[in-house]
């Protein structure tokens, strides 16, 4: 352990961080096991190590910064997110989480010293599922849900083998402690919004009930390419026809469900795709979302009544469904440690869903979990130009250090 502390700002590890993978038009593209993921792991185990956070990595790439409690018997807290990107995305999705998480707890250890319960802060390895066709690959082996699974065959899209790139930046081989843990108490994430609730309401801090579940659909509708000039409408078995009213009774369908549902019609490949054919063929997407399973069951079936209304002699219809996210429920108790801040500080503040999949997803179906957000400014995400207002980011690091403080101190 670094013993000569020297103090970091949370601006200037933002900003510094940011550079490292840094894209011409000012964004950030830092994905799983490349050179510029490798460096930002690097910087922030450093980070750890000159605040006086014991520094590991685990096995995948998982990085630590460990402050060892008085009851070594007792669970670890465990707080922290991700460093990992989108291509082209910002400086504070994810990054922001982890360097809170560093700045709270430096800052709890100076006051108050050694803390009851181990404290644990991590930057996963990876959450976005950018480079590689899997998703929360840090927290999911930290939870066990990756285990059993064969990914040899996984590959990006330039063919590069995931277990490959795993070993050539020195993880998957046994060389540093398993990332499999059964000793955490709880887990408590920071984040920005992306989206613009909070801003909206002219709000500082979101308390985060459940995150939502989802599902992914891909539609395929087939019909008969023809000669665009002299098949007769009659006669035609037009599939972008048949799709293009199913996308609309798909998205008016998600209207009128609650205010919390969405439906989103993101990606459509049509066959031929050439002007003067009639498509035989038109393949899309669709994504659901909600913090109720009930709620997505019931538009499911909606989906399953459009099917059957839609096709027949002239199309086929044809779903898949190759995601199925269950929604979860952030911890009650630690809501409420949220709320009381709130209300003491006198800060504008609410409870909300969020939209977004983040690690306490997946660490909120093992352990208790608490989400917290701070506004984004304009609602824009993965985007060079998202950004947080340094108050705000202040306010969800004031608010977060009192959430470890009662749960690590207490």
């Amino acid at each position: 352990m670094n013993t000569g502390q020297t103090t970091l700002s949370l601006k200037t590890m933002i900003e510094d961080l940011a550079k490292i993978g840094q894209t011409d038009d000012g964004g950030v593209t830092r994905l799983l096991y490349t050179s510029e993921w490798f460096q930002a792991q690097q910087t922030i185990k450093d980070w750890f190590d000159e605040q006086g956070l014991t520094p590991f990595f685990d096995d995948i790439g998982n990085v630590y910064g460990r402050v060892e409690g008085t009851n070594k018997e007792e669970p670890a807290v465990l707080t922290g997110s991700h460093i990992d990107t989108v291509v082209n995305g910002g400086k504070y999705d994810g990054a922001y989480g982890v360097l809170a998480s560093l700045v709270a707890v430096s800052e709890l250890v100076k006051e108050h010293g050694q803390p009851k319960r181990t404290i644990d802060v991590i930057a996963f390895c990876e959450e976005e599922g950018s480079r590689f066709p899997l998703n929360f690959w840090g927290s999911g082996k930290l939870t066990g849900i990756h285990e059993g699974k064969d990914y040899h065959s996984v590959r990006d899209i330039h063919g590069k083998s995931f277990i490959d790139a795993m070993h050539e930046k020195g993880f998957g081989l046994g060389h540093f402690q398993d990332p499999l843990r059964n000793d955490v108490a709880c887990f408590v994430e920071l984040h920005i919004e992306q989206g613009a609730i909070l801003e909206d309401a002219g709000e500082t801090l979101g308390i985060v009930k459940s995150i939502v579940g989802q599902r992914r659909f891909i539609f395929t509708v087939t019909g008969e390419s023809n000669h665009a000039g002299t098949t007769p409408m009659n006669k035609r078995k037009d599939a972008m026809s048949v799709a293009s009213q199913l996308v609309h009774k798909l998205i008016q369908t998600g209207h009128e469900m609650d205010d919390h549902f969405v439906a989103t019609v993101g990606q459509m490949t049509v066959t031929p795709n050439t002007p003067n054919v009639i498509p035989g063929k038109v393949d899309f997407t669709l994504d659901i979302r909600h913090h109720r399973s009930t709620t997505l069951d019931t538009y499911h079936e909606h989906i399953n009544t459009f099917v059957k209304e839609l096709a027949g002699s002239d199309v086929g219809i044809s779903v898949q469904q190759y995601s199925d996210v269950v929604p979860v429920d952030m911890e009650e108790s630690l809501q409420a440690i949220a709320h009381d801040y709130a209300k003491q500080q006198q800060l504008s503040y609410r409870y909300m869903y969020s939209g977004a999949g983040h690690d306490a997803q997946i660490l909120g179906a093992a352990v208790p979990t608490c989400l917290l957000f701070v506004p984004s400014v304009k609602g824009i995400s993965h985007s060079p130009y998202e950004f947080t207002n340094h108050s705000d980011l202040q306010v969800g690091v004031s608010a977060l250090k009192h959430v470890i403080y009662q749960l690590a101190y207490k």
